[in-house]
């Protein structure tokens, strides 16, 4: 049989007699009085506290060391050549020289950071391809167009990873070594690897599936950015399986900051040295450092000790954070 039709009128589009879409289900209104109100607040007043105690005891026991090596040491001059844009490609070296009164006990992280340096401008922030990042073939060979003018060189052959995020890297290198009062120097052992957020490494950054190819192999086609010293399947000269798009060091710059004061990770203290089992000690260090970078501002070391890796504000810099 065929469905009746509705007559027509103002009842035809009356919901159905029931509990639910006559809204007489039962309910519970609650009468909000001072008895009742007053000891919900005390009660998250004291959570606030307890959890404001905590974070000011946490904040009190950090402590942190900046070294600004824009001239310090012997860094002056590697300053001044950078300034000039054609000295790109030319390595300079350097070596600052500094101190810690106390020890740092524990987990100490070291990062660099940047002064006005605006990773979050707009367009800045479009100049990549993700499809290239996450290991897409098409994508490698034909990069998107958001990441002009840095898509293909002069001669017409696409660059990987593309995009002016990709080409402005920060590829300044340091080595760090401790002198104790003897006179003898110990190199800080820092640990490259796992560094990033698990979802990048996992997720957002893969290399192009490989089969029997060669890293290099797979990249054949392609050049490096135009600032770049070396193409990205040789980053990490090292750890061979720490080249291509899931390099650690490209993956934390890749992660752009919203602030153009910020710093990124780039070790952390490797302590199973039997120097450095209770974190930096006190004592007098040098810095080497490999100035690779174009100018962009001053340059800093800084040494922090904390309970959580979160980074804090930072100049052009390298950063130590520890936990007591």
């Amino acid at each position: 049989m065929g469905r009746v039709k509705a007559k027509p009128g103002p009842l035809a589009r009356r919901p159905d007699n029931s509990a639910f879409k006559q809204q007489r289900l039962p309910a519970w209104s609650p009468m909000l009085t001072a008895n009742t109100v007053l000891p919900f607040f005390y009660f998250m007043a004291l959570i606030c506290m307890l959890l404001g105690v905590w974070l000011l005891l946490t904040v009190q026991s950090t402590r942190e060391m900046k070294l600004d090596y824009t001239e310090a040491g012997t860094c002056d001059r590697c300053f001044e050549m950078r300034k000039n844009v054609s000295n790109a490609g030319e390595g300079c070296s350097c070596k600052a020289v500094f101190s810690l009164e106390k020890p740092f006990k524990g987990d100490v992280f070291f990062y660099y950071g940047l002064k006005n340096f605006h990773q979050n401008l707009r367009r800045y922030m479009d100049s990549r391809d993700d499809g290239q990042m996450v290991g897409r073939k098409t994508n490698l060979k034909n990069p998107s167009s958001y990441c002009s003018p840095f898509i293909r060189d002069q001669n017409g052959l696409p660059i990987a990873p593309c995009g002016a995020v990709a080409n402005s890297i920060f590829n300044d290198t340091f080595t760090l070594f401790h002198h104790d009062s003897s006179g003898k120097s110990f190199k800080v052992p820092l640990l490259r690897r796992g560094i990033t957020w698990y979802t990048d490494k996992n997720v957002k950054f893969r290399n192009p599936k490989v089969d029997n190819l060669t890293l290099a192999q797979v990249f054949q086609g392609t050049v490096k950015p135009l600032y770049w010293q070396r193409p990205v399947y040789e980053l990490d000269q090292a750890d061979p399986t720490n080249n291509g798009f899931i390099n650690d060091d490209l993956i934390v710059w890749m992660r752009e900051a919203a602030f153009p004061n910020f710093k990124k990770l780039y070790g952390v203290l490797y302590r199973a040295d039997e120097h450095f089992t209770q974190g930096l000690p006190a004592g007098s260090y040098s810095i080497e450092i490999n100035y690779s970078i174009l100018s962009r501002g001053g340059t800093v070391v800084w040494l922090k000790l904390g309970v959580t890796r979160v980074p804090l504000c930072a100049f052009v810099s390298c950063v130590f954070l520890g936990v007591f």
